[in-house]
């Protein structure tokens, strides 16, 4: 399956919360999308039902696709700790949700735009891969030749997030992956043991 490209709203309503950050459209429309969409639903969601629906919304609201997913668990699992918080941690080290984080893209798939199109570099390398794998330490930046970009400078005008695992220096437009931050600090309303029930089954 390809990468969901369409209106963020109607996955938003899906799942029933903004998870794609405000939403204005949402606060308007706040039921599932679709022909029945205010009336009640009959009948409670099996268990598969729910443990699905919360996998969906941990992909979408990264904007990753089951493959990769899939690796992230896997590559959870065999790691040392909890298996969900990792499987999160990891969803959080990546390019794109830092990029996202720092303020540098108002939206996670605005940064993966940013990132592929050439705008980004940690540790001075220019890297174009989203999915690219951040390690603490690591010093994300935007490009020299990308610091004027409109989009780029309304993005941080517009951020007011603070998180304790990044920093960012907004003189030099760059900042760093101090360390992986810890399940309370990373805001995802994601039940992640459900996840792992459903990929364990």
């Amino acid at each position: 399956m390809a990468r969901y490209t369409g209106p963020s709203t109607r996955i938003a309503r899906k799942f029933g919360e903004a998870i794609f950050g405000d939403d204005k459209a949402f606060e308007k429309r706040n039921y599932p999308p679709g022909q029945h969409g205010m009336a009640k639903k009959r009948g409670k969601k099996s268990e598969y039902a729910v443990q699905l629906m919360e996998k969906q919304k941990a992909k979408y609201s990264y904007g990753i696709l089951e493959k990769q997913f899939r690796n992230l668990f896997e590559k959870a699992s065999a790691t040392k700790g909890v298996t969900g918080e990792v499987l999160l941690q990891l969803c959080e080290a990546r390019l794109d949700n830092v990029v996202f984080r720092m303020g540098i893209a108002p939206s996670r798939r605005g940064a993966r735009q940013i990132v592929s199109h050439r705008h980004i570099t940690v540790n001075g390398e220019l890297v174009n891969i989203p999915s690219y794998h951040l390690k603490p330490g690591d010093v994300v930046a935007v490009r020299e030749k990308s610091k004027s970009l409109e989009a780029i400078e309304r993005s941080l005008s517009n951020s007011s997030h603070v998180y304790e695992w990044i920093t960012w220096n907004n003189d030099t437009k760059s900042g760093t992956f101090v360390t992986v931050p810890a399940r309370l600090q990373i805001p995802e309303n994601i039940k992640e043991q459900l996840i792992v029930e459903l990929y364990n089954k």
